[in-house]
Formats: structure tokens, sequence, C-alpha cells
């Protein structure tokens, strides 16, 4: 049994731990904030990348006041490469945004291990002219190595207020064989799902030293779970389109 791919993800996870604590640290401050204020935390990301998007959202344990931007046409399950040309094109992201009713005084999460494609770079730069926060987690290294598809020529790590590394290597995948040319074994899922999972735990933390107690949803599969969330998808169904 090979568990190489295993000791290079806590590597990985190490590294987050040690080099970017002060992010996560500033960008749980302001999701505290900004849920104090009765704003949301908006998460957007193409391809794989809106997997991360969806793990915070309804999630036993999770914050209620998330909203994932969800465009089934950037997904892999209504056709993984027509995912691929779309979350190329510009103008997307504008309408995206509109349609979402993201405001400022939100937080916006943009999730793409490249930074390279036009959605994602166009989302940080409108959601700052829109005032507001963006925050990227990204590969830099991977994104140091391409150019962007964007015309502004930038990529996500360069137009967002906040950038958190999920330290992973160029291409993604971490596992060579001497028999085969490709790679194997992809980091970028399981780095940015911590990541996320850091700031939702911290942000519930920095709340609860407030004296608030956070919205945060339980399971549903336990008893009393469903009657306990229900008052949260009461309140929140009008505001985020997909409870």
């Amino acid at each position: 049994m090979n568990f190489t791919y295993l000791e290079i993800v806590k590597g990985i996870l190490d590294k987050i731990a040690d080099q970017q604590s002060e992010v996560l640290e500033k960008v749980s401050s302001l999701c505290a904030e900004s849920i104090m204020e009765d704003h949301f935390l908006y998460f957007l990301g193409t391809g794989h990348s809106h997997m991360v998007c969806e793990e915070p959202f309804y999630r036993a344990g999770g914050l209620v006041p998330i909203y994932p931007i969800l465009e089934p046409s950037l997904m892999l399950h209504c056709g993984a490469y027509k995912g691929t040309l779309m979350e190329r094109l510009e103008g997307m992201a504008e309408i995206l945004l509109e349609e979402s009713g993201i405001q400022s005084g939100d937080i916006l999460f943009l999730v793409s291990n490249s930074g390279r494609n036009s959605v994602v770079v166009e989302a940080a730069i409108e959601a700052r002219k829109m005032g507001i926060t963006t925050v990227a987690i990204t590969s830099i290294s991977h994104s140091r190595e391409v150019e962007s598809r964007h015309k502004s020529g930038k990529k996500l790590y360069e137009v967002t207020d906040y950038v958190i590394d999920n330290c992973g290597i160029p291409g993604d995948a971490v596992i060579q064989f001497d028999s085969f040319n490709q790679k194997v074994g992809p980091t970028s899922s399981i780095a940015d799902l911590t990541i996320v999972n850091i700031i939702v735990i911290n942000t519930v933390e920095k709340l609860l030293a407030k004296g608030i107690i956070p919205p945060v949803f339980i399971s549903s599969n336990l008893d009393g779970g469903e009657e306990f969330n229900r008052s949260f998808i009461d309140k929140y169904r009008q505001k985020i389109r997909f409870l």
C-alpha cells in the first residue's frame, strides 16, 4: 500500500498552518464582523473548485449565512469540457454577482487553484468595485507559472484583498511513478476544504468571544436536528436562494 500521498498531504496542511496563519486569522475576524452585521459569506468557484463552495453550505457544524454561487454551466455535471470553456468566458461573473444579490458588507471567497480563468478574476474585480471584500483561495506557485486568461492580464491572487495559498504545486497532482509520465493525486481539494473549515471554526470562536451565539446548523440526521435547523431555514430561505 502506497501512503506517500498521505504524507504529502500532511506536509501541505502543516505548511498552511505555518505560513497562512496570519491571513487566516485576519479573514476569520472579517467574517465574524460581517456576520455580526447580518451580512453573508459568498463562495464562487468553477470546475472542481465548486465543491469547496458547497462544503460550508447547509453543513452540519457549518455557519448558516453562507451563500454559494452555484452556476450549473461552470460545474462538471452539466458537461465537464463545456464548464472548462465557460469558466474562460468574460462577462459571466458580472451577471452571477448581480443575480446573487451580493452587496457591500458581504465577503466573497473566490476558489481557483490556477487563478487564471476569466470568471474568478472578473468576479474579484467587479466585487471590489462594489465595495465587497474579496478573498482568494488559490495555489500561488501554480498561478505564477501560467498566463492569465482574463483581458486584464491579471490572475486571481493579484486582484483580491486577501490571498490564502493552498500551498500546492503547479499542476496540482503530486505523485510520480517511474514508469508513467503523468502525476496523480491532486491536493487542492483537501487543502481548500481544510482552509474553509478553519475559517468557519475561527469565525465561530470569535463570535462566541464577543458574547454572540453564532448561527450554526447541526446534522439533520441527528434526532431533533431537523427541528433545530428549521428556524434557520425559515429565516434565511428568502435571502439564500439554494435553501
